[in-house]
């Protein structure tokens, strides 16, 4: 194991104490919130220097790049739309930085490349994604990034010339599009990047080859900062959701009729629950809503001049929460997941059940679309040894056709996977997966890696992951447990651990942990834990109340201050999951296990490696940046704390080719350093 023979950069401390609802909190590093201070910089840069100096001891490196550079570089698939009888998708060549856009004509067909991000001569850097194809299948809305920032560039592509329309929109966030019926023009809204205020939220319609001065307003909001729009297209109409981010999300849904200079109809204000709409082509309007079904239910909204719309039922909540649905015109989808395992129905229109789709319990299966008619269902499959294709499924001869799949080298058939139970620290019972070698499954203590979600309502389910893949050729057990926070079991498994019930998740995690170990699967110098984002604080909570249990730590892209998360970038939208500092209530959970705010001095802590990027505009750099500052500081034990900084690195999945590969391998190299996982 490599030694740091020189301490960790050194961080001033210069504290700053406030009082919130008579509690004294001390923020040591608050300096570091600025991102664009020179010592800042000068403090990342002897980070990064520091990192590397580890990252290039560590023996065998040179191995564990190679092959993550052959798992990572095959072809893969996204994105894919159907209009008329033509695919359009992003796909990544082996060799390339960045994927492309192609579009396909004909299941059959050949694969005809629309945009190389690499000819833009831009560097990179540059990665692009297809939005919207116009009705007709003429044109591409496409969004350009630099690195992995939130905002973005919009351009329109003619696809039959490939040529490039002048209405572009400049950089920023693109709130609501969609082409008209005859793509003659499209409706936005869009928020400059460089806007020092937005406070209108207007929606305006652009006809091609006009300047943007000449735009009519078709629709506004009030004057707030704390509203957002969305279009939902229609051929006659199109649906327009005002969503008013206040204590809850409250939304208004309006309708304008195509052409003329008709009024938008207010159709339900002021909704308090989840409403998500869809127009078909006879004027019918179905939507997803939780009123009185925590579960979620598909219902038609009809109408009222006087009073608020009526909502028929056309599917009834179910046992398990709706993951997804696609409503066409003769069909509506809606799939489940029930016992961990995916499940599709089939109803026509009038909500009418005709057919159910089979799904393999060892995959995740994701419902992305459906062509116009109905008969053609798009898919999204994945399991713990193999990664994600995308297929084209025959309603009518319940047949699936590959569109497209990575050829990777790895021999899923010497994996396997079992499911357990443990009880959770209030009694509850409480699964989790164990993926492994064969051989693995059935040993004694093995090194281990875990992480899990715990938040958001998102469900945990067999993905394939690069990492974990790597990890489990090396004879490591992949543990992967359903805890609170997530909607595995529907509304309730989610609401047990949301706001100020957070703890709740941290509990569930830690009890896996304990159960790993109690049971002989693994000890605390062979358990890793790992997760990014919201698992990001998971596993930052996790390793500050339990420093005991773990060997190793990978916080990638976390939020970890959550005393002033909700200050940076709009992340006061998350209130509703986390709450905030403002709120007495909120406050006392939130300081309770703020991982920042938990690291106590004098503490042996795990080897910890935290990832993080200075274009991250979801979970801010700061996070990282004052974490890492208080642990290099904090910590007696002599494993290291290190900060993987990268100036492009943000929340969108977008860097080139090359620079994931040196990611993933300084993650891997760390891991694999740390649980002595040598060939």
């Amino acid at each position: 194991m490599p030694k740091l023979m020189e301490p960790p950069p050194h961080a001033p401390i210069e504290a700053v104490v406030e009082i919130l609802h008579g509690v004294s909190v001390t923020d040591p590093y608050r300096w570091l919130e600025d991102p664009n201070s020179l010592r800042t910089h000068e403090w990342l840069a002897a980070q990064i220097r520091y990192a590397r100096s580890y990252f290039d001891a560590i023996p065998g490196r040179e191995r564990i790049r190679r092959r993550v550079r052959e798992l990572l570089d095959v072809e893969v698939y996204d994105s894919l739309q159907k209009v008329g009888t033509r695919y359009f998708f992003r796909k990544r060549l082996p060799g390339q930085e960045q994927p492309c856009i192609f579009c396909r004509d004909g299941f059959v067909g050949k694969d005809q490349l629309l945009i190389d991000p690499a000819a833009r001569d831009t560097g990179k850097y540059t990665a692009l994604k297809p939005l919207r194809v116009s009705p007709d299948g003429r044109l591409l809305l496409y969004e350009i990034k630099q690195g992995g920032e939130r905002t973005g560039r919009f351009e329109i592509l003619e696809i039959a010339t490939k040529a490039v329309l002048p209405d572009a929109l400049p950089r920023g966030y693109l709130r609501a599009f969609t082409f008209t019926p005859d793509s003659s023009a499209f409706y936005y809204t869009h928020e400059p990047a460089d806007a020092e205020t937005f406070k209108g939220r207007a929606l305006y319609l652009h006809t091609l080859g006009t300047e943007f001065s000449r735009d009519r307003e078709v629709f506004r909001t009030d004057e707030s900062d704390h509203v957002r729009l969305q279009i939902v297209p229609g051929q006659h109409h199109i649906g327009i959701l005002v969503f008013h981010l206040r204590d809850l999300t409250y939304t208004d849904f309006y309708v304008l009729a195509l052409g003329g200079d008709h009024a938008a109809e207010l159709v339900t204000q002021n909704s308090g629950h989840k409403f998500g709409p869809v127009l078909l082509k006879d004027g019918r309007i179905l939507a997803i809503t939780d009123l009185n079904a925590p579960n979620c239910k598909i219902v038609e909204i009809q109408k009222r001049a006087t009073r608020q719309p009526e909502f028929i039922e056309l599917v009834s909540p179910a046992d398990s929460p709706i993951q997804n649905w696609v409503a066409t015109e003769e069909r509506i989808f809606v799939s489940y997941l029930r016992s961990l395992k995916t499940e599709i129905e089939v109803f026509d229109v009038w909500g009418n059940r005709i057919d159910r789709i089979a799904c393999d319990g060892s995959e995740t299966v994701r419902l992305i679309g459906a062509s116009q008619s109905g008969d053609e269902l798009f898919l999204e499959r994945e399991s713990f040894t193999q990664p994600v294709r995308v297929e084209s499924f025959s309603v009518d001869e319940h047949k699936s056709r590959l569109l497209g799949q990575p050829n990777l080298p790895f021999n899923s058939d010497d994996f396997a996977y079992v499911h357990v139970w443990f009880q959770g620290k209030d009694g509850t019972q409480i699964p989790m997966y164990l993926v492994g070698q064969r051989k693995t499954l059935g040993g004694g203590p093995q090194p281990t890696i875990m992480t899990s979600y715990g938040g958001f309502g998102v469900s945990m389910t067999p993905q394939f992951s690069v990492l974990v893949a790597f990890m489990m050729e090396r004879g490591c057990l992949f543990a992967l447990p359903n805890i609170r926070g997530g909607s595995e079991f529907g509304f309730d498994w989610h609401n047990a651990a949301k706001r100020r019930n957070r703890q709740i998740a941290f509990d569930d995690f830690l009890s896996a942990a304990d159960w790993l170990i109690a049971s002989g699967r693994s000890d605390p110098e062979r358990l890793a834990i790992f997760g990014g984002s919201n698992s990001g604080l998971l596993v930052g909570a996790a390793m500050t109340q339990r420093p005991d249990l773990f060997r190793a730590v990978v916080c990638m892209a976390p939020v970890l201050d959550m005393v002033r998360y909700h200050l940076f970038d709009g992340a006061q939208v998350w209130k509703e999951e986390f709450g905030i500092a403002e709120d007495a209530a909120d406050f006392v959970a939130l300081f309770d296990y703020s991982p920042y705010h938990r690291v106590r001095d004098g503490v042996d802590y795990p080897a910890t490696l935290i990832v993080s990027g200075g274009s991250d505009q979801n979970c801010n750099g700061f996070h990282a940046r004052k974490m890492t500052a208080r642990l290099q500081a904090a910590n007696t034990s002599d494993q290291p704390i290190l900060l993987d900084y990268d100036p492009y690195r943000g929340h969108s999945p977008v860097l080139p080719f090359s620079n994931r590969v040196e990611a993933l391998t300084n993650r891997l190299a760390f891991l694999c350093d740390q649980l002595q996982l040598w060939e």
